[in-house]
């Protein structure tokens, strides 16, 4: 069998295009600044984790490359590594029948370590976890990660002391605890599995779900213990290490997975494993200098590390994105089933990948969208009739699942959403409308921050169906379109004119349009669209306190004391700026001094950037920023939240904006920061497929450097005011030429692959 491979993406790096010695130099440098920024933060774990198996985030020292993810519990002890993939749930279109699955078990048991003290270390910057346990004179410590370019967990244990530590390693199947059996409403459904040896002294454990499913599915893990030990036995004494190594796959990497992970690891392992932490190392290296900042605040930046650090473990399977609880799922069935939830859930971890440059770790996000497409039609043809629009319901799973569809166990014990008419057809809408709107807004971020024409093509027929939709949806009257029958939050049915709607309805006519535009296709449909943007309805504005603010619907809920969605059209809609109109600036920041959501349950991963849009006092949101930061369990989730992976987009997110913007076509560089506050950032991804990096010091902008992807026209705030400032261009097979520029907005005709320096004329 060939090993499990991964690609291992390219670094680029926006600095000068010079001679091959000078490029070799400064990228020389760049990993010693990535180094010295990143690796100063260490993740510590001073006692186990409490919160694990558990239906929703757990507290534990979690790894991962995207595919494979490892939660570490227990006790000095019994180490148990829980064992979860993205791409192994039982597949079932019907209410509470998909879901993501627990794996295994992993249990490392040293009974001589009970009451020993207990400490774990996670380093970001190579994605290394270290754990060391002492008792009286002897200590245990084991090295250990998943690596980035093979499906595979390395553990390492070191012994210290006198004497020696006997121990077991075994692979155990989901137990009592992590099964949740209460029926009738929470079902278990029967699974195939198997444990066993192999004559080599091979651990392996497979389950599957193939009986009454829409699409099998199984998972395997297969270990091998140095030296072997045919029952999993070993003797740990100084200076001889033991070492483990067990690898993953599922029926849909190999046709046959079982054979596959044991034939992994009994002919390639143990010989290559430093080859294998090498390659690891170096993923990690070009995953972290593909954008960074450097900001005073070490809090905020460990926060910032640690949300990216997270998404990079659990989201580069292409058709597999991770759950709500990114891979670590410890429990079976997770909360809300685990499954891409969208009105909101399934959006919010990405916001904050494509400013961060991290587009490898954002591509899962659309890939179940597509597979929705057909059932999108459906509904949008049978609830509303409007043919080839895309219409969905609240539950998404992969590969075209739909994870809330009406079923005979819904009709038994869950009549009332019936009754209350929550559910249309088959699909549970909880009447909104606005979900497939909601779904394009992630595609509109990846399309302006990339103008990429292939994923353009790919995305572009579900934003179409979207537009469609709408197109046909609207009510023109009195000159304006108008929404009804929609709903703002779950359950509020009826409503007319919610904000969120209106937000994400322009911004979807809006991408439609440039979209077909880049694709040269639909030339017809832009007018429309056009028109409809330009005619709907006004953002519903009411009276509170005094001020003027947004209402959350013109007909229906006024406000709401929770969750964010009276500023969504802000963030994630993006329809408001600092280039919008001052008298709807004020209204947006006297909604955001009303609202005041810096710590929600639901909606601080879009409260904060859309604070940040709208150019709200920036010690007010770092001071914020620092307070969402302390409020965390050591791996970043934050605490009894149990929403996972989305609040890892709220820091990354905001602290972009707050350095470099490029919404509403211009550029702004620390357009919502503290100027007495020194910060540099590399390679933050803004609108226009601009890769700008700068440094800010003593109050000044002392560097500024962009790279065109595209050739895009640059629109850029002169961040020196009304000073003239001289431009170098650079490009790999031009010389180089200068520019003088002066005014408030530069106006750039770039080129694609070109690199424009920028300092004040002296």
């Amino acid at each position: 069998m060939s090993q499990i491979k991964f690609v291992i993406i390219g670094l680029t790096i926006s600095l000068p295009l010079v001679g091959c010695n000078r490029c070799n130099q400064q990228a020389d440098n760049l990993q010693e600044l990535t180094e010295a920024i990143i690796g100063k933060h260490t993740i510590v774990f001073t006692e186990p984790p409490t919160r694990i198996p558990n239906r929703n985030s757990v507290d534990a020292p979690l790894l991962g490359n995207g595919f494979t993810g490892i939660a570490l519990a227990g006790s000095p002890e019994k180490q148990i590594f829980y064992v979860a993939r993205n791409d192994f749930w039982r597949l079932k279109s019907a209410l509470d029948e998909s879901y993501p699955l627990v794996l295994g078990k992993i249990e490392l048991l040293m009974p001589a370590l009970e009451g020993a003290s207990y400490q774990v270390e996670q380093h970001l910057y190579d994605a290394i976890t270290t754990a060391r346990f002492v008792k009286g004179d002897q200590a245990v410590s084991y090295k250990t990660y998943v690596s980035a370019t093979e499906d595979l967990l390395v553990v390492e244990l070191e012994m210290e002391g006198e004497g020696h530590i006997k121990g077991n390693v075994q692979l155990s199947l989901p137990g009592e605890k992590e099964i949740v059996n209460q029926p009738p409403l929470e079902r278990v459904f029967p699974d195939k599995h198997d444990t066993g040896i192999t004559q080599e002294s091979i651990h392996y454990l497979w389950r599957a779900f193939e009986d009454s499913v829409d699409i099998p599915s199984k998972a395997a893990m297969a270990l091998r213990m140095d030296p072997s030990s045919s029952d999993g036995s070993f003797v740990l004494q100084p200076g001889k290490p033991i070492r483990l190594v067990c690898a993953f796959s599922s029926n849909f990497k190999h046709d046959d997975c079982v054979i596959n992970v044991i034939e992994y690891v009994m002919n390639n392992s143990f010989a290559h494993l430093k080859e294998i932490e090498k390659d690891h190392q170096e993923w990690w290296k070009n995953y972290w200098q593909k954008s960074f900042i450097s900001i005073p605040d070490s809090v905020i930046e460990k926060q910032y590390y640690l949300s990216l650090y997270g998404m990079a473990s659990c989201s580069r399977d292409i058709n597999f994105p991770p759950s709500i609880f990114g891979t670590w799922v410890t429990q079976e069935r997770p909360s809300w089933n685990g499954d891409y939830h969208l009105n909101y859930n399934h959006m919010a971890p990405y916001y904050g990948l494509y400013s961060s440059n991290r587009i490898e770790q954002a591509d899962p996000y659309y890939m179940p969208l597509l597979a929705q497409i057909p059932r999108g039609n459906y509904y949008s043809k049978k609830i509303t009739g409007i043919p080839n629009g895309i219409l969905l319901p609240v539950g998404a799973g992969p590969l075209g699942i739909e994870t809330t569809r009406r079923s005979p166990f819904m009709d038994t014990y869950f009549k009332r959403w019936i009754d209350r008419k929550l559910v249309e057809d088959e699909g549970l809408f909880f009447g909104q409308k606005s979900n497939s709107s909601y779904a394009v807004a992630n595609m509109s971020m990846q399309f302006y921050r990339t103008w990429d024409k292939e994923y353009t093509r790919k995305v572009y027929p579900f934003v179409k169906g979207v537009a469609t939709f709408w197109e046909k949806y609207l009510t023109f009257e009195k000159k304006r379109y108008v929404i009804y029958n929609d709903a703002i939050h779950e359950g509020t049915i009826g409503s007319m004119n919610p904000i969120l709607s209106l937000g994400l309805v322009r911004m979807v006519m809006q991408t439609a349009s440039d979209m077909s535009t880049l694709l040269e296709i639909d030339t017809e449909r832009r007018e429309q669209w056009a028109f409809i943007n330009k005619h709907l309805s006004d953002y519903p504005l009411q009276e509170r306190n005094g001020k003027t603010v947004f209402r959350y619907t013109e007909k229906g809920t006024d406000w709401w004391n929770g969750n964010s969605v009276g500023i969504q059209h802000i963030y994630p809609a993006g329809q408001i700026g600092l280039n919008s109109s001052p008298q709807l600036l004020q209204i947006a920041r006297n909604t955001i001094d009303e609202m005041q959501r810096w710590s929600d349950f639901n909606g601080t991963n879009s409260f904060f950037p859309a604070a940040v849009r709208i150019g709200y006092d920036p010690d007010s949101i770092l001071m914020h920023l620092n307070t969402y930061s302390r409020h965390t369990y050591p791996n970043g989730f934050q605490l009894d939240n149990p929403h996972g992976i989305e609040n890892w987009s709220t820091v990354p997110n905001t602290i972009n904006e707050m350095l470099c913007m490029g919404c509403q076509d211009i550029v702004r560089i620390f357009p919502v920061w503290p100027r007495e506050k020194d910060a540099l950032f590399h390679q933050i991804r803004v609108e226009g497929a601009f890769l700008v990096s700068a440094e800010l010091k003593d109050q000044e902008v002392i560097s500024l450097h962009i790279v065109s992807e595209q050739g895009r026209p640059l629109h850029l705030l002169n961040p020196w005011k009304q000073k003239k400032v001289r431009m170098k261009i650079q490009s790999s097979n031009l010389p180089q030429k200068e520019k003088e520029l002066e005014g408030d907005i530069f106006h750039i005709e770039t080129e694609p692959g070109t690199s424009y320096s920028f300092m004040i004329k002296k």
